[in-house]
């Protein structure tokens, strides 16, 4: 981004420089450089430099706007896995990061729910907290090898995008994976 001058700011110095009685009268401006303080007054070099800047029409080019590295820009895809069982819900999640994959999507949002209306809770022979798809989603995600070459990582999700009820998935970049 360049960013140029305005015309109040160039008024204003423009007024200061006419309002100055004498340059001898200028106190001299302290600098602290590594610990040492110096006194150093502002030459006549220096300010006839500062107005032909202010006179100057070119615009300045902002550095920090440079972009040193280009980034793969973002494409989000979101599943949504509640009422699936948890073999439905196995084959659906690795058949979608396949195709997110392919897709160079670099996040996918997998909405699994809580588990709170699960109805695996009534059998007493299933554990609760394992067979809510909120944890056999990612287990079976990390036991995949062949998901695990795709993904980056996964996270929790922030709470508007569903909190811990789902997670995030980052895909890796298919033309610069080995």
């Amino acid at each position: 981004m360049i960013k140029k001058i305005s015309e109040k700011d160039k008024e204003d110095w423009e007024n200061f420089l006419k309002n100055k009685k004498n340059t001898s009268n200028i106190k001299p401006v302290k600098k602290e450089h590594a610990g040492l303080k110096k006194t150093q007054e502002i030459s006549e070099k220096d300010k006839e430099d500062w107005e032909n800047f202010l006179k100057n029409k070119e615009k300045i080019h902002n550095k920090d706007f440079v972009n040193k590295k280009i980034i793969r820009n973002e494409k989000i895809k979101k599943i949504d896995l509640h009422g699936y069982t948890i073999e439905e819900a196995n084959k659906e999640i690795e058949r979608f990061i396949q195709n997110c994959f392919d897709e160079s999507v670099t996040k996918i949002i997998v909405i699994t729910g809580k588990g709170l209306r699960s109805r695996n809770i009534e059998n007493p022979y299933l554990s609760k907290d394992l067979s809510i798809l909120k944890y056999s989603v990612p287990e079976f995600i990390a036991s995949n090898t062949n998901l695990t070459k795709m993904i980056i990582e996964t996270t929790d999700a922030k709470i508007e995008d569903g909190g811990s009820g789902a997670f995030y998935i980052y895909i890796k970049n298919k033309f610069k994976i080995k």
